[in-house]
C-alpha cells in the first residue's frame, strides 16, 4: 500500500451486460482525466476499456473482472489512485481530500472546528465543519460554500471562514 495519499475518481454503480463490464459514477475531472491511468486501488484494477455511457458516466472494462456476476461484485468499489499520480494544481485549485482534515477558523483566529466532508450539489462546492467544541444545541457541523466570499483562504494546515458564515 503506498504512503501517498488516495484520490478518488470513479466509483463502480454496477455491472454492465454480461461480459463482465462496469458502470461507473465519474468523481473527478471526467472521463478523460480517468483515462490517464491504466490501474486503480494500488494496482488491483487494470483499466483495459473506457467509454463514455452518454449519461455523464462511464463504461470501464478491467482485466481482473471476468463475467456479469465479478462486475456485479465490484459494485460499490472506489477507484482510488495516489495523490501524486494526479497534475499540479494551479493558484486557487485543490482536491477534495486535500480539503478534508484541516482545522476550520474565522478570520479573527477564533477555531470552529475541522472539515470533514466536500460536496457539491450543482453549483458550487460545499465544505462541511464539525463544530468543535460541539453545541449543547443546534447543528454540530456547518456547510460553508467553497466562494471568496466565505471561504477567505486556505492552506496545507487551515481554512480560514468569514465570521459571516461561522455563525450559521
Amino acid at each position: 500500500m503506498s504512503d501517498d495519499p488516495q484520490i478518488t475518481l470513479a466509483a463502480v454503480t454496477g455491472a454492465h451486460g454480461v461480459a463482465g463490464e462496469v458502470r461507473l459514477k465519474l468523481l473527478g475531472e471526467g472521463l478523460d482525466a480517468l483515462r490517464q491511468h491504466k490501474s486503480f486501488n494500488d494496482g488491483a484494477l487494470t483499466l483495459k476499456k473506457l467509454r463514455s455511457d452518454n449519461k455523464g458516466g462511464a463504461v470501464a472494462r478491467f482485466a481482473e473482472v471476468d463475467g456479469r456476476a465479478a462486475a456485479e461484485n465490484l459494485r460499490g468499489t472506489a477507484l482510488n489512485v495516489p495523490r501524486d499520480a494526479l497534475p499540479e494544481l494551479g493558484e486557487g485549485e485543490y482536491y477534495h481530500r486535500d480539503l478534508i482534515g484541516l482545522l476550520a477558523e474565522t478570520e479573527a483566529g477564533d477555531v470552529i472546528g475541522k472539515a470533514i466532508a466536500v460536496e457539491n450539489f450543482g453549483a458550487t462546492d460545499i465544505i462541511e465543519i464539525e463544530r468543535d467544541p460541539p453545541p449543547e444545541k443546534g447543528m454540530k457541523t456547518i456547510m460553508v460554500p467553497v466562494t471568496k466570499a466565505a471561504v477567505l483562504r486556505w492552506d496545507d494546515t487551515k481554512l480560514v471562514i468569514s465570521q459571516e458564515f461561522a455563525d450559521q
